[in-house]
């Protein structure tokens, strides 16, 4: 890659050659391997290499951003050149005297050591083990996908950081079919971290779980309509808090006048035992990193304080429009994107209450073990999310399977709906969407009982 040290200068002082508050390189070079296993076969292995830079220019509302994978000084001052004749603004006060860092996790494991027949085997191993589960099983897919991404921040106030970030994540799908009834069940793992992954997680074992759920969905009864209390297991992890409440609360929503959560800072919008939090700096964690995609260090962001809302997720334009500090949430798919305000590993906070009484005293509606998919509306916070283990609850125990149960509510109105809250938290992870970028996150969330949600079922 381009030697920034020597050639930043040069290349920042052109984007601002006609004004504005910032200038910013960001050079990306990530190496990566995707293996996909399907129908008893490798379907496809993939490893490359991208590489890349983004500059940008910010001056009040307006940003510009281009990108190129020719990262020559040429080039990216020719880019800086062009970006700057579409910029206006004040003469910038500019520092150059960069101090670089150097960040970034190292994996006790790097998987570019780990021979690709050893990723095979992992993969071979846990598809084997769901194929002997069950006849029933029709279909197995697994995937492993492995990178090291490696960046440089540079900009106009003198910020210069690198960092070095690895990914694993491995990732099981399952198909049981009786009759005419399927049913769909997957497992996942994974984080900022080497192929010690599988130190932790036993990938068999992570597989099967996945098949012994589809198996069981098969003999579940259809999951009646209404509205009910519900449960939700800590197992469920934090799709509901991302989803739900997570997005309203990044500061460009806000900005825009697109979330409930508008004009509402410092009011109660939760009971007073939910405490709701962003931390990229969790070792290990899917959604973690040193610095964020603006080279802002990455903290840990109390939203919700015991019901009240006191911050916003921003990054470094948002926040300047809201007066506040950066909360290292300025985050890019790569360097083809310019950041946005995003969620890294976001939880609601354990509770006092034993998570088995919490089931007990519940003397009916649908226990959740197993969240899937979903969709949510930020401007209302109104969701739907699938279920993908549920249970009828009856005299405190989960007593009867379910299958087809969707949870239809409204996060804000869920938030004031919490009854009780677990001492456990359980960790789930995903790969979030917004602004046609893709960013991996994890979140979490305690054993929770909501008062009544609406539940569409089948039945």
């Amino acid at each position: 890659m381009i030697d920034l040290e020597k050639h930043a200068e040069a290349i920042l002082a052109t984007a601002l050659r006609n004004g504005g508050q910032l200038s910013e390189i960001f050079l990306e070079k990530t190496v990566r391997t995707s293996i996909v296993f399907e129908n008893n076969k490798v379907e496809r292995v993939v490893t490359g290499t991208d590489m890349g830079a983004g500059i940008r220019h910010v001056s009040g509302d307006q940003t510009l951003y281009g990108h190129t994978n020719e990262v020559t000084e040429h080039t990216l001052i020719a880019l800086a050149n062009e970006i700057a004749g579409g910029a206006r603004g004040d003469a910038p006060v500019c520092n150059f005297a960069f101090a670089p860092e150097r960040l970034g996790v190292l994996p006790k494991i790097p998987p570019s050591g780990v021979p690709t027949s050893r990723k095979l085997d992992v993969i071979r191993n846990a598809n084997a083990a769901v194929r002997a589960h069950d006849p029933r099983i029709v279909q197995v897919a697994v995937s492993y996908g492995d990178s090291l991404r490696h960046t440089v921040i540079v900009n106009s106030e003198g910020r210069f950081v690198e960092e070095r970030r690895p990914q694993v994540l491995f990732y099981v799908r399952v198909v049981a079919r009786d009759g005419d009834v399927a049913q769909t069940a997957y497992e996942t793992a994974g984080g900022t971290l080497g192929f010690e992954l599988f130190d932790d997680v036993d990938p068999e074992a992570l597989a099967l779980r996945a098949a012994r759920r589809a198996c069981l969905m098969l003999g579940a009864e259809p999951a009646p309509t209404g509205r009910m209390p519900v449960v939700l297991s800590s197992e469920a992890g934090g799709t509901m808090i991302h989803e739900a409440v997570g997005h309203g609360l990044e500061a460009d929503h806000i900005e825009k006048g697109v979330s409930k959560y508008c004009g509402r800072l410092n009011e109660q919008i939760a009971v007073p035992e939910i405490t709701v939090v962003d931390d990229g700096t969790l070792p290990g964690k899917r959604g973690s990193a040193c610095v964020d995609d603006e080279g802002t260090p990455a903290g840990r962001t109390v939203l919700i304080d015991k019901g009240v809302l006191v911050r916003f997720l921003n990054d470094r334009r948002t926040a300047a429009k809201m007066g506040m500090a950066p909360t290292g949430n300025g985050r890019r798919e790569s360097y083809q994107h310019k950041p946005v305000p995003r969620m890294t590993n976001t939880l609601i906070a354990p509770g006092e209450s034993d998570p088995a009484s919490i089931l007990a005293q519940t003397g009916t509606g649908l226990f959740v073990r197993k969240m899937g998919g979903g969709q949510v509306t930020p401007v209302n916070g109104d969701y739907v999310f699938e279920v993908s283990e549920g249970y009828l609850i009856r005299n405190g125990e989960a007593a009867i399977p379910v299958r087809g149960a969707t949870l239809i509510g409204n996060g804000p109105d869920t938030l004031m709906q919490i009854e009780a809250v677990g001492n456990d938290l359980g960790f789930g992870i995903g790969t979030c969407g917004k602004d046609g970028q893709a960013a991996p996150v994890s979140h979490a969330q305690p054993t929770l009982r909501i008062r009544e949600l609406t539940i569409g079922g089948t039945r």
